[in-house]
């Protein structure tokens, strides 16, 4: 991902799994958007696969279509309609099949999509899953159907996903869901409601059974991970109403990464996305305690600008941001930051671009998904702000923090050069069949020719001798 600058959103991917005796129904699944809509595609998938469905790459083979969908930025949701508008052709000769819309779209859209573009004849939202099966026998009685109910308590905590696709090696683990922080530029507490965090038990279970199957590293998986609590469950907010013994017995999320890291130790441990504001010593701490804790933080900062942080609803400052990266070099030496970073929110000025410029330089991020801003009916910033910079002002801007952001990624990864490094192989290059591609502890991709013996999965001792931008260069230690 070091080379992809502009877009976090992916593309559309569809995945398939092994087929399960019996089932007679073909489930097309194709998702956008960011780690947690392709987690959430596992769930779906898993809940599908016990109601008669297989999962399929053809979609004209398909009885259901289901696209998981993004409300993150206007370009995602463009692209979801031009994808329907694809299907409704399809449709017309496959009249039997259904078409739905799952995630932040549906949760955003609601009934417009059945209502007004009639696209779709199901639409659900990320906390009506398990209502799947029901919505399914409305639709094949001829009626559309919809359950956009966002939960204060669904976590899927209790369903095992299936692994779709993949290289059998990575995995996610959400252990959150929802947000509570209201950036104004933002849509997710809209579309996935109130914060909730899983039982750490369920998460460990997951973990160990990721373990048993053969896969080598997870990720675990939130809006805001660091906001992790669990003190028997419900909203994070409402722990002001917990009892003291549940207060006392309360797992925060540095806790929780020494937990997990202790059941699966050999087990390589991702995390994402942490926030500013939450984020705590005590977890740069853990990191540095447990070598399968990868030494690599995703800390978004949106902003270099204390005025454009204020009317972000950011809870932090730019000294604050600041300090809490000083603090993980202390603490963690050897650790990597990435950043995402809006271009040209609203009154921006040059100032003010200057601002995240300097930020950046001082960080010297590892890499960074940068956007220009565009603004998402519903939100605070929708509502109050104008969005007042011109768009060939933002691109100007954009282009120069890309620029930047290339500057410092190939300063980073020259840092890496005239080392040996542990690399997980996740795969093979896609630039060449004879070597394989892994990352680093600081999640930097290294590519290295193949060696008898050696097979995905497998931690490898790697001498980096060169780098690109965005990957290093290197051959096995043998």
């Amino acid at each position: 991902m070091q080379e992809k600058y502009i877009d976090e959103t992916k593309q559309g991917e569809a995945f398939a799994i092994a087929e399960k005796p019996g089932n007679g129904k073909k489930l097309f699944l194709e998702s956008y958007g960011c780690q947690m809509n392709f987690s959430d595609s596992e769930i779906v998938a898993s809940i599908l696969n016990e109601q008669g469905y297989n999962t399929t790459l053809k979609v004209e083979e398909a009885d259901l279509i289901l696209l998981n969908t993004c409300s993150i930025r206007e370009k995602a949701e463009q692209t979801v309609r031009m994808r329907l508008a694809q299907f409704k052709h399809l449709k017309k000769e496959k009249p039997n099949m259904t078409v739905g819309v799952l995630g932040c779209m549906a949760e955003r859209l609601k009934t417009k999509f059945l209502d007004e573009e009639q696209l779709v004849d199901l639409v659900v939202g990320p906390d009506a899953y398990r209502d799947l099966p029901n919505l399914l026998k409305e639709t094949d009685d001829g009626r559309d159907a919809i359950n956009v109910i966002l939960s204060k308590e669904e976590t899927y905590a209790d369903i095992n996903p299936v692994r779709l696709g993949g290289n059998g090696v990575t995995a996610f683990v959400t252990i959150t869901r929802g947000c509570d922080n209201m950036c104004t530029f933002c849509v997710v507490p809209f579309t996935r409601g109130r914060e909730r965090s899983r039982d750490p038990h369920s998460i460990i279970e997951e973990c160990q059974s990721l373990w048993d199957n053969g896969y080598k590293e997870i990720t675990l998986l939130g809006q805001n991970v660091d906001s992790y609590l669990w003190y028997g469950g419900g909203p994070k907010k409402d722990f002001a109403k917990a009892s003291e013994m549940q207060k006392l017995t309360a797992i925060n999320f540095a806790q929780l990464l020494d937990m997990v890291a202790v059941a699966v130790p050999k087990m390589r441990i991702r995390f994402s996305t942490s926030n500013p504001h939450e984020m705590t010593e005590q977890v740069f701490r853990m990191i540095a305690k447990h070598d399968n804790i990868c030494n690599y933080v995703h800390l978004p900062v949106q902003s270099g600008s204390d005025r454009i942080l204020q009317l972000m609803n950011r809870q932090h400052t730019r000294q604050e941001y600041l300090d809490l990266i000083k603090k993980g070099k202390e603490i963690v030496p050897d650790i990597s930051f990435s950043q995402d970073m809006i271009i040209g929110f609203c009154t921006e000025t040059e100032e003010d671009h200057q601002l995240t410029m300097s930020l950046m330089r001082e960080v010297e991020y590892d890499y960074g998904y940068m956007f220009s801003y565009s603004t998402r009916p519903g939100t605070p910033a929708h509502k109050k702000l104008e969005d007042d910079i011109p768009a060939d002002v933002k691109q100007r801007r954009l282009a120069e923090v890309i620029a930047l952001q290339g500057e410092l990624s190939r300063k980073r990864m020259q840092g890496y050069v005239g080392r040996v490094h542990e690399i997980l192989i996740e795969g093979t290059s896609k630039k060449n069949q004879n070597q394989w591609k892994g990352r680093n502890s600081q999640n930097a991709v290294c590519v290295f020719d193949k060696l008898e013996g050696q097979k995905l999965g497998d931690i490898v001792s790697v001498y980096v001798h060169g780098n690109t931008q965005g990957t290093l260069l290197g051959e096995t230690i043998l």
